[in-house]
């Protein structure tokens, strides 16, 4: 369980986002709180990653509702200087550079950073390790790189900025079953090492296992959120992912 807090980290009111008769995101409000593993889910085409974009402003802004990270509203911040507030996300593609090796490409992403020389390679190291990229890959193509490996890499890459909240947007996608068991593990190690994260996915085994809260979407709504095992017998969530809904 996360820690207690005063206050959350991330306060979201009133979130829409339409694009023309479509309401993508639709009056969402939520807290996510320091220490936390705040699990998204829905079907297909619910806003999750609708949900994502308007968080950090890639690529476009809510059209109504206010979000309040660290104290700060976000409003009118470009999407870089969100990132480097420390809200920080993934994407469900490869950001890759193919032709950087993996060291190269974390020194990248962390270029703005306070760390010079040695001290950077360190970091670079310890990102590395603590995402469990192999050794004996770091020096080699990210192009060529296996998907888990590529994956390891985005998160690696993300945290290189610092983040306090680390937005991954279905990183268990095209895994087989024991690397979405190795990739728990990871998602696990890095919320100990002091990141709060929120975390869209669409393998619910793997949600229910890391996740502190549960927010469920569809159609663009919240329609439960709460503890993960209360959130997923609720009848408008069995309805959502079955088409039917759960026996009395």
């Amino acid at each position: 369980m996360p820690p207690e807090a005063a206050s959350p980290l991330l306060r979201a009111t009133g979130l829409r986002k339409s694009f023309g008769a479509l309401a993508a995101v639709d009056d969402l409000s939520f807290d996510v709180w320091p220490g936390q593993i705040f699990g998204i889910a829905g079907p297909n085409g619910s806003g999750k990653s609708t949900l994502f974009n308007i968080l950090t402003a890639l690529p476009f802004r809510p059209d109504a509702g206010q979000v309040i990270f660290a104290g700060r509203s976000l409003a009118g911040m470009p999407p870089h200087g969100i990132a480097r507030s420390g809200l920080v996300r993934s994407f469900q593609k490869d950001a890759t550079f193919d032709t950087l090796s993996a060291r190269q490409t974390v020194g990248v992403a962390g270029y703005h950073g306070s760390a010079r020389g040695s001290a950077a390679t360190a970091e670079t190291e310890r990102l590395l390790d603590l995402v469990h990229f192999p050794t004996t890959r770091r020096d080699e193509a990210s192009g060529s790189l296996p998907i888990f490996d590529k994956k390891r890499l985005a998160i690696a890459s993300a945290l290189a900025l610092n983040p306090r909240l680390l937005l991954l947007d279905e990183p268990a996608s095209g895994l087989t079953k024991p690397e979405i068991s190795d990739l728990r593990q990871l998602i696990l190690g890095v919320r100990d090492h002091g990141v709060t994260i929120m975390l869209v996915e669409h393998v619910l085994s793997l949600l229910l296992a890391v996740s502190d809260s549960l927010f469920v979407m569809n159609n663009g709504r919240d329609i439960a959120h709460g503890k993960p095992e209360a959130v997923i017998r609720e009848p408008a969530v069995v309805e959502a992912y079955l088409g039917r809904r759960a026996p009395a």
